[in-house]
């Protein structure tokens, strides 16, 4: 893998085309993809059930993954045909920068729950030992519904700065650290694109969602 890094400066109208991109690379092989999403998700759920060890070792694999996406995705930009074995690609590159983003993002996610443990978000500290109902913990919520927008606030801005890292060490031989600093850089330079990118991206979350939340209701 070649070790240069180039970042591109693109229009914020962009951003929502870079999920159209990726409606077409599905529509390419809508099964390959469906069968690699669903290996994704079953190992993930998986090691999630073991204690202890499962749940850390699933957010550290976590940019693993995504490495593995990059490259079956450029493989059929490249003309070739994506196969199922693609899932495990990020694994035959050099593991410890992209498990260093695992743990780094592990840390954020934990320090931003401890953070609003802090502001007082309801449950986050573990109180009491029933498990409240929906109906319960949204009583419970209200008036400090600003601090879960603080979360996820926060999460968004972690996850947007280190949201190209592991694309990145897919297809360059670079450590965690340049990794990371080249990724918060092209996301900087891309502000506009990343927002328009992420508020498409959260309305289809959205859409996706409302079938659920009717099936839920009725």
């Amino acid at each position: 893998m070649e070790t240069a890094v180039h970042s591109r400066d693109v229009r914020p109208s962009r951003g929502p085309a870079w999920i159209a991109g990726g409606w077409r690379l599905f529509r390419g092989n809508p099964m390959v993809w469906t069968g690699l999403s669903a290996g994704w998700m079953l190992i993930t759920f998986g090691l999630v059930l073991v204690p202890v060890i499962g749940g850390i070792a699933a957010n550290l694999l976590q940019p693993v993954f995504f490495a593995s996406f990059a490259l079956a995705a450029r493989r059929q930009l490249a003309g070739e045909v994506p196969e199922m074995g693609d899932l495990f690609a990020g694994f035959r590159r050099p593991l410890r920068p992209l498990l260093n983003l695992g743990a780094i993002l592990l840390i954020a996610e934990i320090g931003i729950f401890f953070l609003m443990s802090l502001l007082g978000l309801p449950g986050a500290a573990g109180e009491g030992d029933e498990i409240p109902t929906i109906a319960d913990y949204v009583q419970r919520l209200q008036g400090k519904e600003w601090i879960l927008l603080v979360g996820l606030a926060l999460t968004a801005v972690v996850k947007g700065a280190l949201w190209f890292a592991p694309a990145i060490l897919a297809f360059h031989t670079l450590s965690t650290a340049h990794a990371v600093r080249w990724s918060v850089y092209a996301a900087l330079s891309n502000l506009g694109a990343m927002l328009a990118y992420g508020a498409v991206l959260t309305a289809v979350f959205v859409l996706g969602a409302l079938p659920w939340g009717w099936g839920c209701s009725s």
